[in-house]
């Protein structure tokens, strides 16, 4: 299906041609300044229907949204966008709606603490080009939710994307009675726009690449970001092979592979090697093939002397398969390609930002687990793996074993890591990956990573204990 064009998403809107310098960014911010203090005032009703607001007019209107996005950045899938930009929109303002945020959010009696909530002032948000409308809607639900200002620091490459979505947040606010300010953009930035915005704000939200997320950690201010993605998927005995492939092909080819939790490296029982592929092929989506030739060619294809070729970033199995010389079908979704090892004996085993997926044997379950850290340890670690299994203590084994901060099973990792209505990770687009990925928090970013919490300590009337009763084994 063919996306609406940009002018028709936008409704004919004449674009902004004017360009943020650097200098120009402290007038944002100061602008951002003025506006949150006004917000503050706001009562957690106020908050939350404008938070509510910004999830809806993107549910509302994902066809053209996606379509915007689809068009300026050239990456992924059409429908895939659409189906993203409802789903986010629904399950972020599904775990947001009810909770406290203003004021005193809670009590712990037994401890004689009462918890507040404060602000943290302005938040900059750094927005990656794979996700130019989902990104910005979560960083503005979180951000406001907490009673922050938020500015966007979108990807050149979809600046049009998240400029559209700002000018209609603003929108929103100014129809709330709030000060439109509280959500703005740097228009056609550069490296050092956004690292002037980093060191001007409050705190930041980097969602992109290594060299941005690092640059984040570096600017002096609370940092949130990223690590990269690789998820190693092990098939575990006993499951049903058709269910598996099913929903590792959902994940893999979503958005055409640009999802950082999708999964990108299958292990399989050696005996049911040959029936795990059968399986794959079975889904009329992949494309496989074993041929030594072939499979070097895919190699060579996605990886330019071990490094992910940006040529086929987002991009379908079949013009992958075109550069790699091989006749993809117009159905298939990913293409499925045998491993030589896990770790440093395959370049395969690295992340694959495109829909490509290697495949392995393993005997024991406990080499499946070994060669899923093997890879992790090359590159995704702190991020994602996945597990489909009916074993309950392999299950737990495999979460112990592994360099993870999430361990996603028996779902579809792509579509379930960043929060579903069917498991407990927090909902969002930012997918903290702990020390092992160089980054602050070990979950998903949540609102309550973007506000303060102060605690009033009240004496707690319970009997002191004596200096034999703390020092007894």
């Amino acid at each position: 299906m063919a996306s609406p064009t940009l002018d028709a998403a936008i409704g004919g809107e004449v674009a902004e041609t004017t360009t943020t310098s650097p200098e120009q960014v402290h007038r944002l911010v100061a602008r951002a300044r003025a506006a949150q203090a006004v917000f503050e005032t706001f009562s957690q009703e106020q908050v939350d229907a404008i938070v509510r607001d910004f999830a809806k007019y993107v549910y509302d209107n994902a066809e053209a949204l996606a379509g915007m996005a689809h068009e300026e950045t050239g990456l992924g899938v059409y429908e895939d966008k659409v189906a993203k930009a409802k789903g986010k929109s629904r399950v972020i303002w599904n775990n947001l709606k009810g909770k406290r945020s203003r004021g005193i959010i809670g009590e712990d009696a037994e401890e004689g603490l009462v918890l507040v909530a404060k602000p943290m002032g302005v938040v900059g948000a750094v927005c990656p080009v794979t996700n130019p409308i989902v990104t910005p809607m979560c960083n503005a639900m979180f951000a406001l939710k907490a009673g922050n200002a938020i500015i966007f620091a979108p990807h050149p490459k979809a600046d049009e994307s998240t400029s559209h979505l700002t000018r209609e947040y603003q929108r929103i606010v100014r129809e709330h009675g709030g000060p439109e300010h509280l959500v703005q953009a740097v228009r056609r930035g550069s490296v050092q726009t956004t690292q002037t915005l980093m060191q001007a704000v409050d705190v930041v939200v980097a969602t992109g690449g290594g060299a941005m997320v690092k640059s984040a950690y570096s600017s002096g201010k609370p940092s949130y970001g990223v690590g990269a993605g690789n998820v190693p998927v092990v098939i575990d005995r006993g499951v049903d092979l058709k269910a598996a492939a099913e929903k590792i092909v959902a994940g893999a080819s979503f958005d055409n592979g640009i999802i950082c939790s999708h999964e990108q490296f299958v292990l399989t029982p050696e005996e049911h090697y040959a029936d795990t592929v059968a399986a794959f092929r079975d889904t009329g989506r992949v494309f496989f093939t074993d041929d030594p030739a072939e499979v070097d060619r895919v190699r060579a294809a996605v990886f330019d002397h071990g490094h992910l070729n940006k040529d086929v970033v987002g991009r379908s199995a079949r013009e992958i398969g075109a550069l790699a010389g091989l006749e993809v079908p117009e159905s298939a979704r990913i293409i499925l390609v045998p491993a030589d090892g896990a770790g440093t004996d395959d370049v395969l085993a690295k992340e694959k930002l495109c829909p490509v997926v290697a495949i392995l044997p393993y005997g024991s379950f406990e080499e499946a687990v070994a060669l899923a850290k093997a890879n992790l340890l090359v590159e995704g670690a702190g991020h994602s793996a996945a597990l489909h299994s009916t074993d309950e203590a392999h299950i737990r084994a495999m979460g112990v074993a592994l360099p993870v901060s999430r361990l996603v099973v028996n779902q579809s990792s792509a579509l379930t890591a960043g929060g579903s209505l069917t498991n407990g990770f927090a909902p969002t687009t930012t997918l903290g990956c702990g020390s092992w990925g160089g980054n602050s928090i070990s979950e998903n970013l949540d609102y309550k990573h973007l506000m303060n919490v102060s605690r009033i300590g009240n004496v707690i009337d319970r009997p002191v204990p004596s200096d034999e009763e703390i020092w007894a084994a």
